[in-house]
């Protein structure tokens, strides 16, 4: 069955499409995601929901606003941002509105939780700090509900795009068989790329599918290089990392070296933390810090989700210093979209973090990530409900000055490799052993961890660079050592192929940029340009800029 809308994902943004394109008397919408509805890196987050609600006086949206284009260190797109913090709290109040609960005051108001880069307390949470599963949780009831079609653990493999538009995907089903899923629009909201490093915070589905898919079709993305490491994940062997979110740091949690000095400003953004966490931590030859929380009162009572994982582990927030080092956990960029979450492609749309909408700059703001799913999601949703077909020259994707073409010249200098595709069929054995491909992962995910990391430099960016092309090289090559498992079910192997060649796709764009902006800049640190370079106040693309017709591109 052909749909009109496809939505590939199942984090709040794709949710929050599906949630209100469903509901439009006969449209037929459906949603694919290669995991169970519920799993997707919304749930994860713990933080909150940053809008401003209007119960503090003190605080307005033009303060958020500011706040966001503080963090964003010069890239933001100011419409955007405006979008995002002016219609935030309505789209609060409907998510309310389909169920999900929220935290509240004694007296009945909504809690408020100060983080890392606000000026105010702002920040909405739920069960303590679980709100991204409350969020998922109440979207997922109201999909279940009304899509026409749900397809659960299918491996999206590539955009069909015939006489330049989008129409539909090819996608492996659990068995591995290949199918051609067609529709008018498809939606990509398939989450970011925390899957590239060893250490992260992000679910082992997070491996940039969407990205990659438009990268090899050539659709524009940019700002891949602005990956960001959240400051205080939990050093501990679990993967992916325990978060230790930053309203413990704005109840007034610090952060302590290995001599037990504070060195830094806890409540600065996450890209100023993270630096200074990461230089201390080389200055010093250690592989963690520590937060200290013993101050904070009733720690169990007030985070009970954070409480709960660090007992499973052993540590008593109350008596313990909290061992921590960053961990990768956002991409800020993406698909260039307009200010409906329209790509450079007829009838291919994208939103959350697989979306580059200019709402985070060079560097996100806590807790505007599934506020930037809620609005966005449902922008799209309502521009396709009142028959938008195609692009406009807005927000992000709004051609001028502002925009750095990569060029065949500067690619190639930068770093020689192709992309990797995937097959464009499911050998009947699968590609190759599920074990093989998982090591080749491995090694990559080590590779970017130590080149591409929160620090980076020429050496390290072309190491990463080499040991990158060399996995790509090896990619379906027989295991260099005697690797003779038997091959899995087409299956498991297939998407195991895919995402490493996703991954792959998505690092060779990032080392890309990351080896062009010579500059330090939100959460992209080169330790040979320690400073921001005013020249570099632009977004590098990759893949070929729109023309502009009209307000409209083409």
């Amino acid at each position: 069955m052909d749909l009109d809308v496809l939505v590939c994902g199942s984090g709040v943004a794709g949710l929050s499409a599906v949630a209100r394109l469903a509901q439009v008397p006969g449209l037929r919408v459906g949603i694919l995601t290669k995991a169970d509805l519920s799993q997707s890196a919304t749930r994860w987050a713990q933080g909150g929901v940053a809008a401003v609600l209007g119960g503090d006086a003190d605080d307005s949206t033009d303060l958020h606003l500011a706040d966001t284009l503080a963090a964003g260190d010069g890239l933001c797109d100011l419409q955007a941002v405006r979008q995002l913090v002016d219609e935030g709290p309505e789209r609060v109040r409907q998510l309310i509105a389909l169920g999900a609960v929220f935290d509240r005051e004694a007296g009945g108001g909504l809690s408020l939780a100060r983080e890392g880069g606000h000026s105010m307390a702002r920040i909405l949470h739920a069960g303590g700090l679980a709100t991204g599963a409350e969020v998922e949780r109440a979207l997922v009831a109201a999909v279940v509900a009304t899509a026409a079609a749900i397809h659960e653990q299918w491996f999206a493999l590539d955009l069909l795009v015939e006489d330049g538009r989008c129409v539909g995907v090819r996608a492996a089903d659990p068995s591995g068989a290949v199918h051609r899923i067609g529709a008018r629009h498809v939606v990509l909201a398939t989450g970011g790329v925390g899957q590239l490093f060893a250490v992260t915070t992000n679910p082992t589905e997070a491996t940039g599918d969407g990205i990659a898919m438009a990268l090899r079709a050539g659709v524009p993305v940019a700002d891949v290089e602005f990956v960001q490491f959240h400051p205080t994940a939990l050093h501990h062997p679990a993967m992916p990392r325990p978060l230790l979110s930053e309203a413990l740091r704005g109840h007034g949690a610090v952060l302590r070296d290995a001599a037990g000095e504070r060195f830094v400003d806890e409540l600065s953004p996450r890209d100023v933390v993270s630096r200074a966490m990461a230089q201390r931590m080389a200055d010093q030859g250690v592989e963690h810090l520590w937060l200290d929380a013993t101050g904070l009162g009733q720690f169990d009572q007030r985070f009970p989700t954070v409480a709960a994982s660090l007992h499973a582990v052993g540590l008593d927030p109350a008596t313990d210093w909290l061992p921590v080092a960053p961990a990768a956990h956002y991409l800020s960029g993406g698909l260039l979209t307009d200010l409906d979450g329209a790509s450079a492609l007829p009838g291919l749309w994208a939103a959350g973090e697989t979306a580059c909408t200019g709402v985070h700059g060079a560097n996100r703001l806590a807790s505007n990530s599934l506020l930037e799913g809620m609005v966005f999601g449902a922008r799209l949703a309502e521009a396709l409900q009142a028959g938008k077909d195609g692009p406009q020259a807005t927000g992000a994707l709004a051609v001028g000055d502002g925009h750095v073409p990569l060029t065949a010249a500067a690619e190639a200098g930068a770093v020689g490799w192709n992309t990797v595709t995937v097959p464009p069929e499911a050998p009947a054995a699968g590609p190759g052993p599920v074990s093989h491909t998982l090591k080749r992962r491995e090694q990559l995910q080590r590779a970017l961890t130590a080149g591409a990391g929160v620090l980076r430099w020429p050496e390290s960016l072309q190491e990463a660079a080499a040991a990158v092309a060399e996995t790509a090289a090896a990619l379906g090559a027989p295991s260099a050592d005697g690797d003779a498992a038997p091959a899995a079910p087409p299956g498991p192997a297939i998407r195991q192929h895919g995402e490493l060649a996703n991954l792959l796709t998505v690092a060779g764009a990032l080392l890309r940029g990351a080896i062009l902006r010579e500059e330090t800049r939100g959460c992209h640190a080169r330790r040979d340009h320690p400073g921001p370079d005013p020249g570099w106040q632009r977004r590098i693309v990759h893949g070929a800029l729109p023309a502009v017709r009209g307000g409209a591109v083409s």
